[in-house]
């Protein structure tokens, strides 16, 4: 009797010991969740351990950028929430799509490009470094996070003040809202435009370092790009802040050309580029001399033609070199960057919208949805794929957005261009798939395509009206 009621209460004391381990392996799993989600907030606002953020090769650098996308989701989505609840106007569904294209599109130049921007600075670094930090100590890591953001300054302004870069750094201006998704708006060649400019660091800073705090910097900006955030009092004297970035993003006389900091504003305070938010007037945004479109490939480009037009229209070598080098105000006889006096001062205008039906609005936010998908597994995993394999993903990802881009602009071709794309992807769904992706999976992407194609088969096209909303 006694064995037995021993061996009852030794199975009792088991079952509780299992039942301890199991609960405090899963509030372990709980607190390093909450831990690691933690750290990746803190990255937004510069709240790093340098431990935990310094690395001793570039092969060891995370790309923290791709990592955060989940977190800018969770930004867009709560952003928006405040904006309803103080009763301000919401994100437009077409403007925050497009936004979030063209930052698809730069993450798709860089799986093309594979870093490539950076190899001039790992190079200068390996052959011609006059001093040997050690990539451990927190001065490296302070050092790196102050240079970046110097250097940016210099590079953001020189992306306005010279013609050819302000091609391409338009793109992020193209916007005339003020949001977080507009903090994703960037060129295809941003990086390679501005990589120069950072090279001075390369004789000091390992480049470790320096990929580590470019990305940090490129975070600390996202959040910036708001009007939910009022003012943050005292800290706006040293720190980038939203109050200062919507100076910076507005077509007033007085936003022009201001405010180029990335997380610390005191470069603009000590080189004469700051300028104060008035409250008491509004913002307008966009550009200048507004594009609008939904199209991101138009957004890319078009600039750009207009520079390099401009640049062919003069016959003398130094007007053409002014022209591509000068400041997008400068014209013959003209200062480096224009007459102040003649510069624009816009203090109104209409938002450029295109109203759709909401059953096309819900089907363009799902094929969004699933090529954002696509551009995920393709992130994942293009560095065993062939450049060639990566490249066709590329341009049906760039085709892709396009398209839906056009049909938000309500161009006469879209929708036969969508019915074309629902085909190929159906047939490459068929045909082709990424290694580790299951038959099911591509069975289901076919039919998803073959029954968006046949839709706009059977669609009347003329059923679906469309008018341009008009906007105060």
């Amino acid at each position: 009797m006694w064995d037995s009621e021993e061996g009852w209460t030794s199975e009792i004391l088991d079952i509780v010991r299992e039942d301890i381990e199991n609960t405090t392996r899963y509030y372990a799993l709980e607190r390093g969740q909450f831990l690691n989600f933690a750290k990746g907030l803190g990255q937004f606002f510069y709240l790093i351990d340098h431990r935990e953020t310094s690395f001793e090769d570039t092969t060891q650098v995370p790309n923290f950028f791709r990592q955060s996308w989940p977190y800018f989701i969770l930004f867009i989505v709560l952003e928006n929430l405040i904006l309803i609840l103080e009763g301000k106007p919401s994100i437009r569904l077409n403007d925050t799509i497009t936004s979030l294209s063209n930052g698809l599109i730069q993450e798709c130049g860089r799986l093309l490009f594979r870093g490539g921007e950076s190899l001039a600075y790992v190079f200068i670094y390996n052959h011609f470094r006059i001093v040997d930090l050690k990539w451990d100590y927190a001065l490296t890591w302070y050092a790196a996070a102050i240079g970046v953001d110097f250097c940016y300054y210099w590079v953001h302004r020189a992306s306005h003040e010279v013609h050819i870069l302000w091609a391409q750094h338009q793109v992020h201006h193209s916007s005339e809202e003020f949001n977080l998704a507009v903090g994703l708006r960037q060129s295809a060649l941003q990086g390679w435009c501005g990589f120069i400019f950072y090279l001075p660091m390369a004789f000091i800073i390992p480049p470790a370092h320096f990929l580590t705090h470019q990305q940090f910097s490129l975070l600390y900006q996202f959040w910036i790009h708001t009007k939910a955030i009022t003012t943050l009092g005292p800290l706006e004297y040293i720190f980038n802040t939203p109050r200062h970035h919507r100076v910076h993003h507005g077509c007033n006389k007085y936003c022009l050309d201001k405010n180029y900091g990335g997380f610390l504003i005191i470069w603009d305070r000590m080189f004469g580029t700051f300028a104060q938010e008035r409250e008491k007037e509004d913002i307008v945004y966009g550009l200048v001399y507004n594009q609008p479109s939904f199209n991101p490939l138009h957004l890319q480009t078009f600039y750009t033609v207009y520079v390099m037009k401009a640049i062919a229209s003069y016959n003398y070598w130094w007007f053409r070199f002014a022209a591509a080098f000068a400041g997008p105000s400068w014209s013959p006889g003209k200062p480096r960057l224009g007459e102040e006096t003649e510069k624009m001062d816009i203090r109104h205008r209409k938002k450029y919208d295109v109203v759709l039906p909401v059953w096309c609005n819900f089907y363009l936010l799902i094929h969004f949805g699933v090529v954002v998908y696509g551009f995920q597994e393709l992130a994942i995993r293009h560095m065993g794929m062939t450049p060639l394999s990566v490249l066709y993903f590329v341009i049906y990802i760039l085709a892709s957005l396009t398209v839906m881009g056009m049909m938000f602009d309500r161009h006469p071709a879209a929708m036969l261009l969508e019915l074309f794309r629902c085909l190929v992807f159906a047939y490459m769904s068929r045909n082709y798939a990424f290694e580790g992706c299951d038959k099911t999976t591509m069975l289901c992407f076919q039919i998803f395509y073959v029954t968006s194609a046949l839709w706009w088969c059977l669609y009347e096209f003329r059923v679906m009206e469309i008018k341009e909303r008009k906007i105060k």
